[in-house]
């Protein structure tokens, strides 16, 4: 999986750097592909933190050469509508708000909006608007993105 790949790749040299690689997208397109690199650190990221890790990763990628076809490089925030790569990162956001699209349905739903809550297991747990539990893994999982909270209540 390259996705894999790359993430060892790339993880490395964005720690070395001070920050962590909170996940990446590798989209190939027809003409080239889209690496988008996604760090973030306890202080917040700004454009100097891209630039900077954007330089070092490209330097890496130059070397190793894991991408045979031509390819952009964006490196960014997770931003505050952050997607999700790991089921640990939910941890964090327990009571936000999520929008999930699911490969297989739980409880007859693929489409998801609600709440993280703290789970039982190991799985994902979301409380969704009808106020039902909805029990998940993160394999399941095709997207996962947060919903900003800008002071409204729940």
């Amino acid at each position: 999986m390259k996705e894999k790949l790359l993430t060892e790749l790339i993880e490395p040299v964005v720690a070395d750097l001070g920050y962590q690689l909170w996940g990446l997208e590798y989209l190939p397109q027809k003409g080239g592909a889209l690496l988008r690199i996604y760090i973030d650190a306890e202080k917040g990221i700004d454009v100097s933190d891209c630039a900077r890790c954007s330089h070092e990763i490209s330097g890496v990628m130059e070397v190793e050469d894991p991408i045979a076809s031509a390819y952009t490089l964006e490196v960014s925030s997770p931003g505050l509508d952050r997607l999700f790569f790991k089921a640990e990162q939910f941890a964090d956001y327990i009571d936000d708000e999520v929008r999930i699209k699911l490969a297989t349905p739980v409880n007859g739903v693929r489409k998801l909006k609600g709440f993280i809550a703290k789970p039982d297991t190991h799985e994902i747990r979301v409380i969704g608007h009808d106020e039902l539990a909805y029990d998940f893994d993160m394999s399941d999982v095709m997207s996962a993105r947060l919903i900003p909270n800008f002071g409204d209540k729940k």
